[in-house]
C-alpha cells in the first residue's frame, strides 16, 4: 500500500511538472506571481494584506515602476489590512484614467477541513486549488501582471491606468481599504470608471463554455434584527404570549412575503437577451414578465430558478436565530437576523417598513444593524464599456453569448459608485457551475480558464486604455 501511495505521489508530481512545462514563458512568470500571492495568507484572523501588497509592489518595482507610482498604504489601527495603489501614466491630458480594482483578503480556511493545504497552490487534474485561487487573487494577480506586462513591452496608453488592491471586502465589519481610499485618498483612485470582480462565465464539466456575463450593478445589503421580549416565567406554567412563538410567526410571515418584480436597464437587457436561449415554456414566461411585471403566473415559473428569482426583486431571508435563557424557563427574549439584498432604487428604510407591514405585529421590534456602507449605485449600461467586451469575447470565445447582469451579492464597487466612479465586473474567467468552492472547501479554478481569462483581460484593458 505504501509503495502505491508513493508511486501515486510521484506520478502526480511528474504530471504537474509536465503541465507547467507546456505553458508559455509569460504564463510561467504570471504563475509565479499568482503562486506568491495565493500563498501569502491574507485572512483576517492570522494573515496580512499589507504583506501581500508589499510583495506585489516589489514585483512591480522590479519591472520598472518608480517609487512615486507605487503606494503601499495602511492605517496605524489596522497595520495588517493595508493595500496597494499603482499607476501607469497615460499620454492624454484629456482622457480620464481607468481603475482596476481587486481585493487581497480571503475568507477563513481551516486546514483540518480541507483535502489540501489551503495556503499552498496545488495544480492537480487541470485545476488550481487554494483559498483565494479564485476569489479574488485570480483577478488581483491578473491586474498586477497586466500592468507589469504593459511596462515590460513599453506600452504607452492614452489613459492613465490605476490599480487598487485592497483589504476588507470579505468581512463587512472589518476595515475596508476601498472605502478608506474613497473617503481619504480619492485622488489616488479617481477615474472615469473602474473594472472589478463580479463578471465571468460558466463552463461545463466537459470544458464547454456556455455564457459570459458583465456585472453592471449590484444590490444593496442590509441586515435587520427582529426581536421579541416577554416577562417570562416558569416553564411549567406556559402563557399565551411566548417570545419564541411570536418571533417564529414573524419569521414565517417574512418567509412567505414576496417583494414585487422590478426591472432596471441592466436586468431588462439581461432577461431580453436570456429569453431566446431558454426552453420554450420558460422563454415565454420571461417574455410575459418583461411585458407585465405583475404577471403572477409568469413570475412563479421564472422564480423557480433561485438566481432568476433573486435577480427580479429585493429578497430577505432569516440567517441567524437565538432565544431563551434556560431550558426550564419561558423565554424572555428571542432574536433573529434577516439579511436583505435590496434591488437598486429602494432603500433599507423602505424595506424595513415593508417587513414591518408583512409581519403586522407591533410587539416585534425591527431595527437595522447599521453598517458603514453606502447604497449601491448602478452604473449606466454603456456601449463604450459593454461593446468592446462583447466584441473581444466574440473573437476569443466564439459562439458564447455575453449578458449584462446585476449581482445579487455585493462587492467593493459600492464604495466607488458612491463617489461617482461607475464600476463594472468584467468577464473573461470561466467558472464551474458550482462556483468552484468559493468561500467553501477546496476552492479551485480551472488552469485553462485562468490563463485564457488572463489573455482576455490583458487585451480588454489595452482596448479601454486607448479609448478617447
Amino acid at each position: 500500500m505504501m509503495r502505491g501511495l508513493v508511486l501515486g505521489a510521484v506520478l502526480a508530481a511528474v504530471t504537474a511538472q509536465q503541465a507547467q512545462a507546456q505553458i508559455r514563458p509569460d504564463q510561467a512568470a504570471f504563475r509565479a506571481l499568482y503562486k506568491e500571492l495565493v500563498e501569502t495568507n491574507t485572512t483576517l484572523s492570522s494573515g496580512s494584506c499589507t504583506l501581500a501588497a508589499e510583495r506585489l509592489a516589489a514585483r512591480m518595482k522590479a519591472a520598472g515602476y518608480a517609487e512615486k507610482d507605487l503606494t503601499v498604504f495602511s492605517t496605524p489601527e489596522k497595520p495588517k489590512e493595508g493595500g496597494l495603489v499603482a499607476i501607469l501614466p497615460g499620454t492624454s491630458k484629456k482622457a480620464k484614467p481607468i481603475l482596476l480594482l481587486g481585493h487581497l483578503d480571503v475568507v477563513e480556511a481551516n486546514r483540518a477541513d480541507w483535502t489540501r493545504d489551503p495556503f499552498t497552490l496545488i495544480e492537480e487534474g487541470g485545476y488550481f486549488y487554494a483559498r483565494g485561487a479564485s476569489d479574488d487573487k485570480a483577478q488581483s494577480a491578473i491586474w498586477t501582471d497586466t500592468l507589469i506586462r504593459f511596462r515590460q513591452e513599453g506600452f504607452k496608453p492614452k489613459r492613465t491606468i490605476k490599480l487598487a488592491l485592497t483589504c476588507g471586502e470579505e468581512t463587512t465589519t472589518a476595515f475596508n481599504g476601498a472605502g478608506w481610499l474613497a473617503k481619504n485618498r480619492r485622488e489616488l483612485i479617481d477615474a472615469e470608471y473602474a473594472l472589478n470582480e463580479g463578471g465571468g462565465g460558466l463552463v461545463g464539466p466537459d470544458g464547454t463554455r456556455s455564457v459570459l456575463s458583465m456585472q453592471v450593478g449590484e444590490k444593496t445589503v442590509a441586515n435587520f434584527r427582529l426581536e421579541t421580549t416577554n416577562p417570562g416565567g416558569h416553564s411549567s406554567m406556559p402563557r399565551p404570549d411566548n417570545a419564541i412563538y411570536s418571533l417564529a410567526t414573524a419569521l414565517n410571515r417574512v418567509g412567505r412575503y414576496e417583494f414585487p418584480v422590478q426591472f432596471s436597464d441592466t436586468t431588462r437587457s439581461f432577461f431580453s437577451r436570456l429569453a431566446p436561449t431558454l426552453p420554450p415554456k420558460m422563454s415565454g414566461a420571461v417574455t410575459a414578465l418583461l411585458a407585465n411585471p405583475e404577471d403572477k403566473a409568469a413570475d412563479a415559473l421564472v422564480s423557480m430558478d433561485p438566481t432568476l428569482h433573486s435577480t427580479l426583486r429585493t429578497t430577505c431571508v432569516a440567517t441567524m436565530l437565538d432565544g431563551g435563557h434556560a431550558m426550564n424557563a419561558l423565554p424572555q427574549r428571542a432574536r433573529a437576523i434577516v439579511n436583505c439584498r435590496i434591488f437598486p432604487g429602494n432603500t433599507p428604510q423602505s424595506v424595513q417598513a415593508t417587513l414591518a407591514n408583512a409581519i403586522s405585529d407591533p410587539q416585534v421590534a425591527i431595527s437595522q444593524i447599521i453598517e458603514d456602507r453606502p447604497l449601491a449605485s448602478p452604473p449606466p449600461l454603456s456601449p463604450k464599456i459593454f461593446g468592446p467586451a462583447e466584441k473581444l469575447a466574440a473573437e476569443m470565445f466564439p459562439g458564447v453569448p455575453i449578458l449584462p447582469t446585476m449581482s445579487t451579492g455585493a462587492t467593493d464597487g459600492i464604495f466607488l459608485g458612491a463617489i461617482g466612479i461607475p464600476t463594472y465586473g468584467v468577464p473573461g474567467i470561466f467558472y464551474d457551475a458550482d462556483g468552484g468552492g468559493i468561500h467553501g472547501l477546496n476552492e479551485r479554478i480551472r488552469v485553462k480558464s485562468l490563463y485564457d481569462g488572463r489573455d482576455y483581460l490583458f487585451r480588454l484593458v489595452k482596448i479601454y486604455a486607448n479609448q478617447n
